[in-house]
């Protein structure tokens, strides 16, 4: 009995713990939104600068990674995708099923996760790093909003930014796709291009680009999130770095997972 009932202390613990967490992530969104949306009329403005730079970091630098697995996710759904095709002589249908995989799941989800990896992991260990070093109390005795110089920028910068990787990364996956497909069945690139624009509507498109949106707010707040609660030296911040993405990248694969539930009802 002492047994169960010190299991259920530990769960109940566990359930305080990551409800206290999520209310704390969704303080940290809610008061970043505010000063993206108000710090101007404040007087105190998200200085365009950090933003930029987070950009950079976030979407220039990721690009090459972001296009090499573009490009492999591409070739890897044409593969399959003729390959399993070929068993009922339909492998001229296989164009449908690559682009809307592409463009509705493939793309966004990961772009998603090399950003989580990336860019996520890299906001934690830094943010760690000053919390260690008490740099974020130092920035609040000074009279200056941790969330305004920390929190704001990167989370603006990857809520412009996945959307145009996302989008990137569906250029480049249908490109690699249908340099395949075209070699494999005997056709032009122009009439598979054509074939894909008649196929995908806007719906499509909107539908990967609206998730990377959510997936950018993820990685950017549990970065955050993980990185300012950083403890017990160096040790502590590889420990909150690797825990920031993982739990960055399930929170993407389950919200894509709710995502596509609620959109495909």
């Amino acid at each position: 009995m002492s047994a169960l009932a010190a299991l259920l202390e530990r769960l109940g613990r566990l359930g305080v713990a990551a409800v206290a967490e999520l209310g704390f992530g969704a303080v940290l969104l809610g008061r970043a939104v505010g000063w993206l949306a108000l710090g101007r009329a404040r007087g105190q403005p998200v200085r365009l600068a950090a933003i930029a730079h987070q950009a950079v970091e976030t979407g220039i630098a990721a690009l090459p990674i972001v296009t090499a697995l573009a490009a492999t996710i591409g070739l890897m759904l044409a593969i399959q995708g003729i390959y399993t095709l070929r068993a009922f002589g339909a492998e001229s249908r296989v164009t449908p099923g690559v682009a809307l995989s592409i463009v509705r799941e493939f793309a966004p989800l990961i772009t998603a996760i090399l950003v989580a990896g990336r860019s996520g992991s890299a906001l934690a260990a830094r943010l760690g790093a000053m919390r260690i070093n008490q740099e974020i109390d130092a920035l609040t005795v000074m009279g200056i909003d941790p969330v305004r110089t920390l929190v704001a920028p990167p989370l603006a910068a990857l809520v412009v930014l996945m959307p145009l990787l996302t989008l990137w990364a569906d250029l480049v996956g249908l490109a690699a796709a249908g340099l395949y497909v075209a070699a494999q069945l005997q056709t032009s690139l122009a009439a598979l291009g054509e074939e894909v624009l008649s196929l995908l509507k806007l719906k499509d498109l909107l539908h990967g680009l609206t998730k990377s949106v959510l997936f950018g707010m993820l990685v950017s707040i549990i970065g955050v999130l993980n990185g300012a609660s950083a403890e017990g030296g160096a040790e502590g911040v590889g420990r909150m770095t690797t825990r920031a993405v993982v739990q960055a990248i399930s929170a993407i694969v389950i919200t894509d997972m709710l995502f596509v539930f609620a959109m495909t009802r």
